[in-house]
């Protein structure tokens, strides 16, 4: 593992304090209730939450947090923050740092609308995530299988289908600013029939997503070039500054242009998703049709798969976590965040030690996840995780048809996972992989061609 010599970010517990010091005030008897976590005076915990200390019990507490917030209840919602600064520690186990993000994310909602007044004045609303370097990320990637499984599983499945190809064009989605392109280099450098022409396009979000790069994506491409080189093989590297709100829409329009110069057997088009697509807004709005001279009612997804689908592309690799985050009601949203978001934090405890460096960079990513999803509505609101099954119906209803993961590929992943927590594991779910953390859906990989 790397050593890390910068110097820490601020803690979560810092960044939440400013509620606790707000309860706190010159009278030692109540100074003396909060140090010992009493209840709030007249704060009654309803009987079905059972122990308050226990996991079920913190959920059934955020969502009555919730509710009285958005009810606009500022005296119940303060109470049940204070419960939950008392039993959600952010230096806890799992669960209880999980809850802590949930509480900040409230506080957060509560003093954007106004809820808890006495909040706004005193909440530091920034969310201080690590900027990293590339030997830092690519090091913090391979700590965990959470990006690995669809790294191991989207490069087996792109090997195969751009077999006999003397050019590869990757178009990349990829959340991880191209973590994923030197082990597919690697590969592809050992091909029999001799490397082939790599054009890579990458979708340079102009959105700040964690985990965030320190350096241009420019310089990026420079150093992919050079490591390509190195492995003889040529690469031509382009960035193509697009948003995910409008569906990429200028990444989109310049390969539909380039598209019509596209040689028809000697190029093979690859589309590659890595957990980009969820940012892209699924509500159905009226708007101008730029993949079309038609103004038209649709989703920018429904739109953005349609037009990929019309590059006639090789293949489409599409990887993501299989979450539900679109929910317009808060309480549904928060508890599928919860009981999602349980993993990151539990798996933690695996691989990164308690006070380093990584380990805060990793929450502190997770963290403005949570933000994201509890604190913000509309544009605002970035991550939104749809499930697996929600994904595959989108590509059946784009035209485009499951191609499925060869033996070779899936004995590629196991071999991955091995080298991890015993936790870890691997589904088949008809043609698609999924990973699992003990027993539960975390990411999953499909590989889709068109009808």
């Amino acid at each position: 593992m790397m050593q890390f010599t910068e110097s820490l970010p601020p803690s979560l517990h810092q960044q939440v304090s400013p509620f606790s010091n707000l309860m706190m005030n010159k009278n030692s008897s109540t100074n003396n209730q909060i140090q010992r976590a009493r209840p709030w005076p007249g704060f009654h915990t309803p009987k079905n939450l059972g122990n308050i200390g226990d996991t079920n019990c913190m959920e059934q507490l955020l969502v009555h947090c919730a509710n009285a917030i958005e009810s606009n209840d500022s005296t119940l919602a303060q109470q049940i923050l204070w419960v939950l600064n008392n039993i959600a520690p952010p230096d806890g186990d799992s669960n209880q740092r999980l809850t802590c993000g949930f509480l900040r994310a409230l506080i957060v909602r509560a003093a954007k609308i106004g809820t808890c007044k006495l909040l706004t004045a005193n909440l530091n609303h920034s969310m201080e995530t690590h900027k990293f370097s590339i030997i830092e990320l690519a090091s913090f990637v391979d700590l965990t299988p959470w990006h690995r499984f669809g790294f191991t599983a989207a490069n087996g499945a792109i090997l195969e289908a751009v077999e006999g190809y003397s050019i590869i064009h990757i178009v990349d989605f990829s959340l991880t600013h191209c973590m994923q392109i030197p082990t597919l280099i690697d590969a592809i450098s050992s091909r029999l029939e001799g490397p082939p022409l790599v054009k890579l396009t990458v979708a340079g979000a102009t959105e700040d997503l964690p985990p965030m790069l320190d350096l241009s994506y420019e310089e990026l491409g420079a150093k992919l070039v050079n490591f390509a080189r190195s492995r003889n093989v040529m690469m031509e590297f382009r960035v193509i500054p697009s948003s995910s709100s409008d569906g990429f829409s200028n990444v989109i329009e310049q390969l539909r242009v380039q598209n019509l110069i596209r040689p028809e057997n000697g190029e093979a088009l690859v589309i590659n998703c890595h957990m980009m697509l969820h940012y892209i807004p699924e509500e159905t709005t009226l708007l101008s049709n730029r993949f079309t001279s038609e103004c038209t009612t649709n989703s920018f997804r429904t739109m953005f798969l349609k037009a990929i689908r019309n590059l006639d592309p090789t293949i489409v690799v599409l990887v993501d976590e299989d979450a539900d985050f679109t929910s317009n009601n808060l309480v549904c949203r928060l508890r599928s965040a919860f009981n999602y978001l349980w993993i990151p934090y539990d798996t933690v405890d695996t691989f990164l030690p308690r006070g380093s460096k990584q380990r805060q960079w990793y929450e502190a990513d997770i963290c403005w996840k949570i933000e994201n999803v509890i604190a913000n509505e509309g544009v605002q609101r970035l991550e939104r995780l749809e499930p697996k099954s929600q994904w595959v119906q989108r590509m059946r209803n784009a035209n485009l048809r499951s191609s499925g993961f060869s033996e070779e590929a899936v004995m590629e992943v196991k071999n991955m996972l091995d080298e991890h927590a015993a936790g870890w594991g691997l589904k088949r779910e008809e043609e698609d992989l999924v990973l699992t953390w003990k027993g539960h859906n975390v990411v999953f990989a499909t590989a889709w061609i068109p009808l």
